[in-house]
């Protein structure tokens, strides 16, 4: 069965734009790239749950990290509400070692712009893994999509 073939899956994802700031173009880059790549290949499971597809609305509320799951046809199944606390500190570490490896981009050798984004995958696997972890009991997802989802959280975290 192919991924496009699996009930177990996002189709659809929607950020909260209610906090949405003009954001650098290799913010939106990453958002872009992020939500594409989830559609196209994903394993999302809401624990217990044996229908599918999904469609996923994350947003920020009163300093928690909120899941939206939803139905393919938009019918509200389970929210997961995790505490905004448990991610600040690796999503500020991760914004600041973007912030220096997108300025590395434009000025750095290759090797320094190597060893820069070393660490930020290293934030983004500890990020990752992280999610993955927090969502173990309420949702079953794998690496690939517990990436793309910490980008996902990590643009939400970006305010005015």
């Amino acid at each position: 069965m192919s991924g496009l073939d699996q009930p177990h899956r996002l189709i659809h994802v929607q950020l909260d734009e209610k906090t949405f700031v003009r954001r650098k173009p290799e913010v939106e880059r990453e958002r872009a790239v992020a939500i594409y790549d989830l559609l196209e290949d994903n394993y999302f499971r809401p624990v217990g749950d044996d229908g599918g597809p999904y469609a996923l609305h994350i947003s920020l509320a009163d300093n928690r990290l909120i899941f939206d799951i939803r139905t393919e046809a938009g019918d509200p199944l389970t929210q997961v509400m995790l505490p905004l606390s448990l991610f600040r500190s690796i999503v500020k570490d991760y914004f600041i070692v973007c912030e220096s490896y997108y300025g590395a981009i434009k000025h750095s050798t290759p090797s320094q712009i190597e060893a820069i984004d070393l660490g930020r995958r290293g934030l983004h696997n500890e990020g990752s893994a992280l999610l993955r972890e927090r969502l173990a009991d309420k949702v079953d997802i794998d690496l690939k999509t517990a990436r793309r989802l910490f980008t996902l959280v990590c643009v939400l975290h970006i305010r005015g």
